[in-house]
């Protein structure tokens, strides 16, 4: 019988990593009740996602979405932390640091030391094998998969991705605990980009083709999709919207875990990455921006 931990249970979450992925992800889990330990490497990436916190909060409540009388005490249910032992107590973790294996995989030898046992570990990974960086621990079957999308606060959908030692406890765990952030949560299991960026990173790293190849600008292959497809923006300004730098590193991902040259990133998106041309982020991408 598993000692993992249930929802009603759940009272303090850890969020690794806060940068746009892990301060939306800890805004929900506050804005729904939970005390949140946000945790990031150094206190200057704290302050500036604690800041975008209280500003999304904030404009939450103008939009009637939340009343205005709790958003101090959402953001009060946040603390950041950068000491990762201080982790210990959480009763869920949930990392979003970039994407790269590396970095998540030293991210979770951490965590398997620190946090006691029947805790579940999550990742935002929105590609990388759940099945690989469960491997790591000593505790595959806690291990998951628990994919938000960009902005966090406004998209309703959660790709929960099960490992291949993935226990079904662990899966209602993390698919109720979406349910709670008011999140539809979808079951996928674990292949290289899951489903969402499987079918959507080959279809911006097409558009790039397009505009490397002087078919059209970024801006007409926007509108064909936003006009002929219905699509809320096109594939370009989304992927200004990801990070350029995030799509070619889910892009390598997939090359490498399905061996298909049709996973080879664009060579523009490289360029563009080497050029720090990043998307919104960095002020330019396939547009330009205000910083």
């Amino acid at each position: 019988m598993s000692d993992i931990q249930t929802v009603a249970v759940i009272g303090t979450v850890a969020v690794i990593g806060a940068g746009t992925m892990g301060s939306g992800i800890a805004h929900v889990f506050a804005r729904a009740g939970f005390r949140v330990l946000l945790c990031d490497v150094e206190q200057r990436f704290l302050d500036r996602a604690i800041g975008e916190i209280r500003t999304n909060l904030g404009r939450e409540a103008a939009k009637g979405k939340l009343a205005e009388a709790e958003v101090d005490p959402a953001v009060a249910r946040i603390t950041l932390a950068t000491d990762r032992e201080s982790l210990s107590a959480v009763d869920f973790a949930i990392e979003a640091a970039t994407e790269r294996f590396e970095l998540k995989a030293e991210i979770f030898h951490a965590l398997d030391r620190i946090l006691p046992a029947g805790r579940i570990l999550a990742t935002n990974t929105s590609s990388i094998s759940i099945t690989r960086l469960a491997a790591l621990t000593a505790r595959p079957r806690d291990v998951i998969g628990m994919h938000f999308f960009n902005p966090v606060p406004v998209m309703a959908l959660v790709e929960v991705i099960r490992g291949l030692a993935t226990s079904d406890e662990t899966y209602a765990t993390v698919r109720d605990l979406a349910v709670r952030l008011g999140k539809t949560p979808v079951e996928v299991n674990d292949a290289p980009g899951f489903v969402s960026n499987r079918v959507l990173m080959p279809l911006i790293n097409e558009a790039a083709y397009a505009v490397m190849e002087g078919v059209a600008t970024a801006d007409a292959v926007d509108q064909v999709f936003k006009l002929g497809m219905a699509h809320p923006m096109g594939p370009l300004t989304l992927a200004d919207l990801i990070g350029l730098d995030v799509c070619v590193d889910i892009m390598r991902v997939l090359y490498e875990g399905h061996g298909n040259p049709r996973f080879a990133p664009c060579p523009l998106l490289v360029r563009m990455v080497d050029a720090g041309w990043l998307g919104r982020k960095s002020g330019r991408g396939f547009y330009t921006y205000e910083k």
